[in-house]
């Protein structure tokens, strides 16, 4: 999604909410990211609903293989997300492979190389949280990601927040590197890059929390259906003495007449 139509959502979301609910999968969204990121911006409350009884990799294919603001990369990320998530009970020989011949499949499904699918993987199993966040948002692209997950836990934030290393190839014996113009440029993009990604990490966070609490309303909920069920049992009781002790009270009536 470009700037202008990522704008255009979070005006939208600031008047009239979020519409349609964004659908989870094991705390995980799956679908409406960027409704979840504007609301989160916009400070209003983001509905979420659980994929039900469906095949999650079939459903984040599905959903994303036709928009048009995603990218390949983004699209190959999204797939890679789900083809980890595996019945029980399977075997670890078989697995292993299943999930080669899951990649290769995939890739054709998606309309992506096994390479481009196989960076996915890559970024799924070692990056960052906030590294994955920043590729499915195109902040930063599928092959970066996919460098960045190789470095050390402790380094792939400070390497997210850093531009990546350009070498510059002199075309002339007397060029003497960018101009003060274009260092400017560069820094003012940087600035705006981390901005944007530490965006993406206090919204990461707040996604967190969201399911966290979802999981609280769901056990209060349960606790209250119990005391619900208690107190329509003990009616039910009440009511069958009630019923008995007055079928009682005409006989003795009837027999007194």
């Amino acid at each position: 999604m470009g700037a202008d139509e990522y704008q255009a959502l979070v005006d939208s979301v600031s008047v009239h909410g979020v519409l349609n609910p964004i659908t989870t999968y094991e705390g995980m969204v799956v679908d409406g990211w960027h409704r979840f990121k504007a609301a989160n911006e916009v400070g209003v409350q983001c509905p979420m609903v659980e994929l039900g009884d469906v095949d999650p990799q079939a459903f984040v294919i599905a959903q994303n293989k036709d928009r048009r603001h995603i990218t390949k990369g983004q699209l190959a990320l999204a797939a890679a997300e789900v083809l980890k998530w595996r019945p029980a009970g399977r075997n670890p020989a078989a697995a292993a492979g299943l999930d080669r011949k899951t990649t290769r499949e995939a890739a054709q499904d998606v309309g992506v190389s096994e390479r481009t699918m196989r960076q996915a993987k890559a970024i799924d199993a070692k990056a960052a949280p906030v590294v994955k966040r920043a590729a499915k948002a195109g902040a930063i692209s599928i092959e970066r990601a996919a460098e960045i997950a190789q470095l050390p836990a402790k380094e792939q934030v400070k390497a997210l927040k850093e531009p990546k290393p350009v070498k510059i190839e002199p075309e002339e014996a007397g060029y003497t590197g960018p101009s003060q113009a274009e260092i400017d440029a560069a820094i003012e993009g940087t600035k705006e890059d981390i901005d944007f990604l530490n965006k993406l990490m206090e919204a990461d966070d707040k996604l967190a929390a969201a399911v966290g609490e979802n999981e609280k309303l769901r056990a209060e909920l349960a606790v209250v259906k119990l005391s619900r069920d208690g107190y329509m049992n003990q009616c039910n009781e009440l009511i069958r003495r009630v019923k008995t002790l007055k079928k009682k009270l005409e006989k003795a009536e009837a027999a007194n007449v």
